[in-house]
């Protein structure tokens, strides 16, 4: 029979709850609320929702040797670069697990939902120089293959201690669930992905070439970042372990690169458009104005979200390019990027350019990081709706006022984008501009 984990000591807090929520406990806040009255201001108990999960999930893992169906999935860490771990996501079941590391199947799933799916993903760890991707050893070997792989696959593996700690949380990459360090894996039967082998087995085929090759054959983003971060893809020479969080964003933006320069050849939209989703309490605004390529991603966080936890006002803030791109490192980080592959995507699909601002407004519902898939996903989500269509950018404000809490005044002073299409006027703008009045921008 399997025994239930007792509760944890104060002590051992870290390992379970992140930073934030280890303050909250610290100073008696949540002592007073219990998760019932939401002292915090979140719309659910971030403790709660973690401890459920863990306590479902620890009974499971509570051993040295585990069995069950990979996704499949890896993960690579990027603490102690160049030396870092490397390893399996492996869940305590067998069956079907694809859906636990396939985030383009996550939109219309619950945060519950998602957490349930990646806690239950259990990381093996072997420590390997990021250079030693043909000499690291059987587990490396096996690592590799998993991440080549097109279906699930049942996994045996070995630690040297029980896996511990926290669902992992982090706003670029999925959660995943407690760790432990491997002595063994052996992989069954796999079945691999053709053009990710392909992709593998050519030596001479730069990495960047092999992702656009791949995205052009139809192979989800998720698995090209997963190949990615093994080192499957470039110059035998230059191959290399990447962290999983820095290959979603470089498998983003490598994509996203293409889809813009491809954009620049193709006419303009006929009118202006605003897609809408919404998911996780984040609301995505995606605007679409008849003018050459820029593009633009603004946050808005209240209080009491998971980046404004202590503030008592909102916090908003941007990056934006045009078809040169950028010069540094968007200062919002992997969403970015996730953002401009789904806009690059949809006007490519269209064949089509315009300038694009996505607004995104995230309220006290979205109580932790689930990975910039969120991003990526909502916004292609939206970019499948049929849009608003309006005649004048007046229209245009009025209408994103309704879709919106904070004024639209203050996005109007953040963006660059709109401060570009309201007052560098062009002869086509006439009637896009002056039809009705413009909110005006605070000074």
């Amino acid at each position: 029979m399997l025994s239930l984990p007792v509760q944890p000591a104060p002590a051992q807090f870290a390992a379970i709850f992140d930073a934030d929520t280890q303050a909250a406990i610290a100073s008696g806040l949540c002592i007073q609320c219990r998760g019932a009255k939401l002292l915090c201001g979140k719309a659910r108990c971030p403790i709660l929702v973690r401890w459920d999960f863990m306590m479902k999930t620890a009974p499971m893992i509570d051993r040295v040797e585990m069995d069950g169906s990979s996704p499949p999935g890896v993960f690579v860490g990027r603490f102690g670069y160049p030396r870092v771990y490397v390893g399996p996501l492996v869940p305590p079941v067998h069956g079907d697990t694809q859906i636990l590391d396939s985030p383009e199947a996550w939109i219309g799933h619950s945060m519950e939902d998602i957490v349930h799916f990646r806690s239950q993903l259990v990381r093996g760890m072997h420590r390997v120089h990021v250079q030693d991707v043909d000499g690291g050893g059987r587990i490396v070997e096996q690592t590799r293959e998993l991440a080549l792989g097109t279906s699930p696959a049942d996994v045996e593996v070995g630690f040297s201690r029980k896996p511990h700690g926290r669902v992992v949380l982090d706003d670029n990459v999925q959660p995943f669930g407690p760790s432990a360090p491997l002595r063994r894996l052996d992989v069954g039967t796999l079945k691999v992905d053709p053009n990710l082998d392909r992709a593998f087995s050519d030596t001479d085929l730069r990495a960047k070439e092999a992702v656009v090759d791949l995205y052009g054959r139809g192979t989800p983003v998720s698995k090209i970042q997963r190949a990615f971060s093994v080192g499957a893809f470039g110059m035998e020479k230059n191959r290399r372990f990447v962290p999983t969080r820095w290959s979603i964003t470089a498998v983003d933006d490598t994509i996203g690169k293409q889809l813009r320069d491809r954009v620049e050849a193709f006419p303009l939209v006929n009118e202006i458009r605003v897609y809408e989703a919404i998911g996780f309490d984040d609301r995505f605004l995606v605007v679409m104005i008849p003018r050459p390529w820029r593009y633009e991603l603004i946050e808005a966080w209240y209080p009491n979200t998971l980046w404004n936890p202590l503030g008592r006002d909102i916090v908003m803030f941007g990056d934006h390019e045009g078809f040169d791109g950028r010069t540094t490192y968007a200062s919002i980080g992997g969403c970015y990027y996730a953002a401009r592959l789904a806009v690059g995507e949809a006007l490519n699909r269209e064949r089509r350019q315009a300038a694009t601002v996505i607004l995104r407004e995230t309220h006290p519902g979205y109580i932790m990081p689930v990975g910039v898939w969120n991003v990526r996903e909502h916004v292609r989500e939206a970019l499948r709706r049929p849009p608003q269509r309006f005649p004048s950018m007046a229209a245009t404000l009025a209408y994103l006022q309704t879709r919106l809490d904070i004024p639209m005044s203050r996005y109007l002073h953040t963006s660059e984008v709109l401060q570009y299409v309201l007052h560098q006027r062009t002869f086509d703008d006439f009637d896009l501009l002056t039809r009705g009045s413009v909110p005006a921008a605070p000074t």
